[in-house]
């Protein structure tokens, strides 16, 4: 057994925040936004060089769809304000019938932008610094400073060593939960398939793209490991990872990057070139708050009295969920609470929450149930939930979905039912 080692050390007390985001992924930047268009003082710590987590370090670059399957929009707020953001200086792949904004007549083509990574990442920082949220690139949000549960501010780790950074409100958008989890909030470890890609491109997609004109085309995908959301491919002697140590991180990163380059050995090295490598592990739930609520398929169609969202699913046609405040928030924490794919959801419906559109729009919520509290000094989870979904409403986006969009058949399909996620 190793021992334990004690260390005590003073740390310098800089600048104070009424609210901290910790992640700069897709959910945190939309916190940070949210809660700066409030006049709040905002700090966003990414660990990282860019913002975007998952949906560009991570080479996830996918609006999965935000409609219902049938030409009804569900997912808007600064989703749909980024979807089209990232169409203006990159490539897009945004459907003929959703070019000009919802369909006149129903449509099975679904609502979808696959966008450049690289060049959304940098309008991303555009629009934080033009808000005047504080950023701290290449800063770890390494501990939490509890008070009970009261979370008195963060510690960072950065080139300028440790500091302490007070706040009102900490949102963490980690993706893993690294912040409730140091606090002592109960979460849950998920389990994720092997599965990790990056980006090539070839003499042969070179030629395609300038065939069309379009330099989308000139990326093809390369790939370590292949397995699928459903656990297709997941190889037998590989196992499944939490994601939450250094050394399941670096296992999973050494099987996978070893995996991808004996892909390519056997090509003609003058043929094509690996692009880009995603520059974050491409885990998807890797922990998730125990929250006051958690969403399950059982939920399917539910209308929630304190719903802050509604979300549709990205692989099934018409499957509606309703995202309530509790999701996000536990009682005895009332300054901590998430978004994203941290959110309290078992299987499918953990998947559901953690696609890039529900995790714009859940930070938003967030962001505004943080404010609210702060406002009325009330605990994130007793915030007057009226006042919050006409907040929430006025950043566009549907709290309730409406009925009439319900199929007649509410049966899901099997491979939802029985996804291998906890």
């Amino acid at each position: 057994m190793n021992a334990a080692l004690t260390f005590t050390q003073e740390i310098p007390c800089k600048k104070s925040y009424d609210v901290i985001v910790a992640g700069g992924g897709l959910a945190g930047t939309a916190a940070a936004l949210t809660a700066r268009k409030w006049g709040k003082t905002v700090l966003l710590l990414e660990k990282s060089t860019i913002l975007g987590g998952l949906g560009t370090l991570g080479l996830i670059n996918f609006f999965v769809p935000m409609c219902n399957g049938r030409g009804k929009q569900i997912i808007f707020g600064l989703c749909e304000e980024w979807v089209r953001m990232s169409a203006r200086y990159g490539y897009d792949t945004i459907p003929e019938p959703w070019k000009d904004g919802e369909p006149k007549e129903p449509t099975l083509v679904r609502y979808m932008q696959r966008y450049s990574p690289n060049i959304f990442a940098l309008q991303l920082t555009e629009q934080v610094q033009q808000a005047g949220v504080d950023l701290l690139f290449d800063c770890i949000a390494a501990q939490p400073v509890m008070e009970g549960g009261v979370c008195r501010g963060v510690i960072t780790e950065s080139k300028s060593g440790r500091e302490y950074h007070p706040a009102g409100m900490v949102i963490d958008t980690t993706g893993d939960a690294d912040l409730l989890r140091r606090s002592g909030m109960p979460t849950v470890a998920g389990q994720n398939y092997f599965t990790y890609g990056g980006m090539a491109i070839t003499l042969e997609s070179c030629r395609k793209a300038v065939e069309s004109g379009n330099i989308r085309d000139a990326y093809t995908g390369v790939s370590g490991g292949c397995a699928s959301l459903y656990g297709h491919n997941q190889p037998a002697d590989v196992p499944r990872y939490t994601g939450l140590t250094v050394e399941e991180v670096t296992d999973y990163l050494i099987r996978n990057q070893l995996l991808m380059l004996e892909h390519i050995k056997g090509d003609d090295r003058n043929s094509r070139d690996i692009a880009i490598l995603p520059m974050m592990p491409q885990l998807r739930t890797t922990c998730r708050i125990d929250g006051d609520y958690t969403l399950t398929l059982d939920d399917v169609y539910r209308h929630f009295d304190d719903s802050v969202c509604a979300i549709n699913d990205f692989d099934h046609r018409d499957v509606l969920m309703e995202v309530p405040l509790r999701c996000l928030t536990r009682k005895g924490f009332p300054n901590l609470l998430t978004a994203g794919r941290s959110a309290a959801g078992a299987g499918y419906a953990w998947d559901m929450l953690r696609v890039i559109p529900p995790a714009i729009i859940t930070g938003q919520a967030a962001a505004e149930a943080a404010v609210l509290a702060l406002e009325t000094d009330r605990a994130v989870s007793d915030v007057d939930i009226r006042v919050l979904q006409q907040r929430i409403a006025g950043d566009n986006i549907m709290v309730h979905f409406p009925d009439e969009y319900l199929p007649e058949d509410p049966s899901l399909p099997p491979e939802a039912v029985d996804v291998g996620h906890i």
